[in-house]
């Protein structure tokens, strides 16, 4: 009987060892899979990981949207043909990921990215870099729709977009010749386009194309040098990269980690007005009749071929 309890107590000691060391390894392997740093880096980190296939040869790109708020098929096919054309990603792959509202009557930054640390769940993987881009039902904090100064998406980390589908949807309703597909495909190239690292934001200027801060009163904003400081737009007029943008309260230039070193406050390195787009979106239809997303221009390409792009 004593042999029996001995071999009984060994038998169960084993199988506790056996699945801990289970546990222990998958422990191991999802916190190697979930290795979410090279995701949280500033904007324009990743310029030329996105551009090249020196270290990623695959796109993985997560598109998640409050049910209801879906982009449009229009629009994401005119963004991989947008994607393939300026870099050397010939597997794209676009992951769509349905969830819930958060039932927020406006949305900071920071809900943002909290948003997507619950429900983000494609982060770099071998030779696959990985992007996240939220479509919220919701509007960006701070918006003032009776002033026109409405955000439809902005960029906040160097695989990290949110685009505010809600806003979008309301602001193509506002012209009988545009559509939602036009609307997403100018704020889904543009904020990609700082993803690339534009302008001077992860991929530095073959010449000097890039604007300037200015105040609300239109004047130059100097560092403490007296120096003008850059706003990380284009300043040639049609480009996509445009510097006729709305920046939230927060913005500081180049500032690359977009992340507050005294306050811990993420910040946005563009936050798009939709009168910017309108404006891009009407030129184009008084040019040719029909709306068409503003492209990149010369400066902007020259850029992006030099830092590995197409």
């Amino acid at each position: 009987m004593k042999n029996i309890h001995t071999l009984l107590l060994v038998l169960l000691f084993g199988l506790f060892t056996g699945c801990s060391k289970d546990e222990d390894d998958q422990v191991a392997n999802e916190s190697k899979t979930l290795d979410k740093t090279a995701n949280l880096q500033g904007t324009g980190d990743s310029a030329n990981d996105i551009l090249s296939n020196d270290k990623f040869t695959k796109l993985l790109i997560e598109i998640a949207y409050v049910d209801g708020f879906k982009p449009t098929e229009e629009a994401m096919e005119g963004f991989v043909n947008y994607l393939k054309e300026r870099t050397f990603k010939e597997d794209i792959e676009l992951k769509y990921t349905k969830l819930e509202s958060p039932d927020e009557e406006s949305l900071t930054l920071e809900e943002i990215a909290d948003l997507e640390s619950e429900n983000r769940t494609v982060y770099n993987d071998g030779e696959t870099l990985a992007v996240y881009i939220y479509f919220s039902d919701a509007p960006a904090d701070g918006d003032d729709e009776e002033e026109g100064l409405v955000t439809l998406g902005a960029v906040f980390r160097n695989t990290s977009m949110i685009i505010h589908e809600a806003t979008v949807r309301k602001l193509a309703a506002q012209r009988l010749f545009v559509t939602d597909a036009d609307v997403e495909s100018s704020t889904l190239n543009h904020e990609f386009g700082h993803l690339f690292g534009l302008v001077n934001l992860g991929t530095t200027p073959v010449n000097d194309h890039e604007d300037i801060q200015v105040d609300e009163d239109g004047k130059p904003v100097l560092d403490s040098a007296g120096n003008t400081i850059g706003n990380s737009h284009c300043d040639v007029e049609g480009c996509l990269m445009l510097a006729e943008l709305q920046f939230d309260g927060g913005f500081t230039g180049k500032s690359a980690s977009l992340t507050a070193k005294d306050n811990n406050t993420i910040t946005s390195a563009c936050s798009l007005s939709g009168k910017s787009v309108l404006k891009l979106l009407d030129s184009k239809t008084a040019k040719n009749g029909i709306p068409e997303p503003p492209s990149l221009d010369s400066e902007c390409l020259l850029d992006l071929k030099n830092n590995g792009g197409r």
